[in-house]
């Protein structure tokens, strides 16, 4: 798994950008981290000479293009972390060259250098903001951090590295865990209990005890307690009613038991949530990871492993933790899909039918004068040809008139609105179809490459068991 993070790079005040660049640039090749520049690669510029490259593109950037440049940023910063023994310097590096490369697509010049001073191996890929041609600069975009970690987690499960698991905001651990909180009342209450087991003869002796412990008490109607971080007095009956004068005097007594101090915790406890039997994506990574030098390599030489990782990906983001979630998200996805595709063909058909009769009442009220004429004529074959067009429009109406299911002609009026209806049905449709047929079609990939990479793993067991009972008949 890998943890990234892109960070501007900006030009301190009263430094050049060329110190700038070399700062930066120094601590990611330092041969203490990199084994003496061991694991550091770069695309379109000399490790060695980088900062003075990305330096000189600015001065071409301005005498290019005669823009000054808006804000200090002078370039940006890759940082890829990955998981403790999951990943060898060499690979590390590749991934990061593949994550600058792709990020970038190619148009930046960037170096990777991968760290290996720490118990996590890391990557400090370092591109200049200025793109190679020297006529653009790389700004920074929405949502960037979250692009570039869904282009690494790709990139991780392409070489069989497992990636970040998706967890909910609720099942999220703080990062800081603050100390329960003890209030002024808490310590006068913590500090009556220790001197009341010191066994005081009378309520005077306890205060007396107290006095001892550096508080101060002031006598009055109601007797109060002042400590030393305190600024005014606090009677005792405002530390609760255990801790009232009455009460302390028969606790005392031996008439009533010792109270106790009660306090709220910040964070109450919360009961242990079961964790999941079965994560499909996980169980996948897994045996990812087991097959990495076997199996895995010749299954990745002929299979789309891009496409297999952006699988992966989805069932993350999706919450799609086993098979049977995703074969119902197959199957109903389906049946939504071939259901709005009947309701958008049935709204196309009556539309079609709608469009017809409009024009079958419109011809039959134009020709209507002229079919009556020639009616009257006798049906005269002359007056026919006169009028042929006229008169076939006007039966061809009355033919389609005769079809209708009530026998009534509709209004134009009536069919307008109607029209219009299915049009406003017909969008709404299929505005969901363009989604459901996406999703419909993601869910079949993502099945479809699960079954290849289960079908697949069975492969690599029978052949791992092959070679062990070969070790063992020798």
């Amino acid at each position: 798994m890998a943890a990234t993070k892109l960070i501007a790079m900006h030009q301190n005040k009263g430094r050049s950008v060329m110190q700038c660049l070399k700062d930066r640039t120094d601590y990611a090749k330092n041969g203490e981290k990199t084994e003496d520049g061991k694991y550091i690669s770069s695309y379109k510029c000399q490790p060695d000479f980088v900062d003075w490259e990305f330096a000189q593109s600015k001065i071409d950037y301005l005498k290019k293009t005669w823009r000054q440049p808006k804000g200090d940023v002078i370039a940006y910063q890759i940082r890829q972390s990955f998981k403790p023994g999951e990943i060898t310097p060499e690979e590390a590096n590749e991934v990061g060259y593949e994550t600058g490369m792709r990020f970038t697509k190619g148009k930046h010049a960037f170096i990777v250098a991968t760290h290996v001073d720490r118990a996590h191996i890391h990557n400090h890929i370092i591109f200049n903001s200025t793109n190679l041609e020297c006529d653009r600069k790389f700004r920074d975009f929405w949502f960037s951090g979250i692009a570039l970690q869904r282009l690494s987690d790709i990139i991780c499960l392409e070489h069989g590295l497992s990636i970040i698991p998706k967890v909910k905001p609720s099942e999220r651990q703080r990062r800081t865990k603050y100390p329960e909180r003890v209030s002024l009342r808490d310590i006068i209450r913590e500090d009556i209990l220790k001197c009341l087991e010191q066994k005081p003869a009378d309520f005077e002796e306890l205060l007396k005890l107290l006095q001892a412990e550096g508080y101060e008490i002031k006598r009055g109607k109601h007797t109060a307690i002042c400590g030393k971080e305190q600024k005014r007095f606090i009677r005792f009956r405002s530390l609760g009613e255990d801790f009232s004068e009455e009460h302390l005097k028969k606790v005392i007594a031996g008439e009533t038991e010792m109270p106790e101090n009660k306090t709220e915790s910040r964070e109450p406890a919360q009961p242990p949530k079961e964790k999941r039997k079965f994560d499909l994506v996980v169980d996948i990574q897994e045996k990812m990871a087991q097959g990495k030098n076997g199996g895995y390599v010749r299954w990745a030489k002929k299979y789309n492993v891009k496409q297999f990782a952006e699988s992966i990906l989805f069932l993350q983001q999706h919450d799609i933790h086993d098979k049977e979630t995703l074969d119902a998200l197959v199957d109903g996805s389906a049946a939504r899909y071939h259901e709005l595709m009947k309701i958008i063909k049935d709204a196309e058909t009556k539309m079609a039918e709608n469009k017809v009769l409009k024009t079958h009442i419109i011809n039959y009220s134009k020709t209507r004068d002229i079919y009556i004429a020639y009616r009257k004529s006798g049906y005269s074959k002359k007056f026919f040809e006169a009028h042929r067009e006229e008169i076939t429009l006007h039966k061809a109406a009355k033919e389609a008139f005769s079809h209708l299911p009530d026998g009534k002609i509709p209004k134009v009026k009536d069919l307008n609105e109607e029209f219009a209806r299915l049009l406003s049905e017909k969008k709404a449709a299929y505005s969901e179809y363009k989604k459901i047929k996406k999703e419909m079609r993601d869910y079949q990939i993502a099945k479809q490459n699960v079954e290849s990479f289960y079908a697949a793993q069975k492969t690599w067991d029978q052949e791992e068991d092959l070679k062990r009972k070969r070790q063992q008949q020798r």
